[in-house]
């Protein structure tokens, strides 16, 4: 069962953004028809993260073995039928990114996080081009990823360049006294 596990909670992770607490918080009942019920966050606020029908259909698939497997509320269960814990999830992840020869940011270890980093990227560079809509994408964005403040999320658009040469290139016209 574990590497139907792993691959599911990796998957999950890397294409919903959730923060690796959130996932192994999960129980059956946090999956609705409009998506996951993210309850226990950071931040004690609760928010409803949409699906991907092809997201669906490879979480269905995993929970029809995981049910087979044992019984519990939980999604993400050890082969005993616990809930998993961080820090076996982290164990794996880097024996896992070890055989991979996958390398952190800055030579650091590779982190759960920087999946989620990865999502909030992605999802910037995917935005509606211009600004207004880069802005509203970016409000979008933080509600989505659960985050109290913009500020949160604003720093993301540091590792999008294409982004943030449009910010710079309307800073230096607004500066010059052209109009935005």
């Amino acid at each position: 069962m574990q590497p139907h596990t792993y691959t599911t909670l990796i998957g999950l992770l890397a294409v919903t953004g959730l923060r690796i607490s959130e996932a192994l918080a999960l129980q059956f009942s946090d999956i609705t028809p409009q998506g996951l019920l993210i309850r226990k966050t950071k931040f004690q606020k609760t928010r409803l993260v949409p699906l991907h029908e092809t997201v669906i259909a490879a979480l269905n698939r995993y929970l029809t073995r995981r049910r087979e497997h044992c019984g519990g509320e939980w999604v993400f269960v050890a082969e005993d039928g616990r809930p998993l814990r961080y820090w076996d999830v982290y164990s794996v992840f880097q024996k896992l990114a070890k055989a991979a020869r996958v390398v952190g940011s800055r030579g650091r270890r590779p982190r759960w996080h920087e999946l989620r980093h990865t999502f909030a990227v992605r999802a910037l560079e995917a935005s509606p081009k211009g600004r207004q809509q880069v802005g509203q994408h970016l409000l979008a964005l933080a509600t989505y990823m659960g985050h109290v403040n913009i500020d949160a999320t604003y720093w993301y658009l540091e590792a999008t360049p294409e982004l943030l040469r449009d910010i710079a290139r309307a800073a230096e016209t607004f500066i010059r006294g052209g109009q935005l």
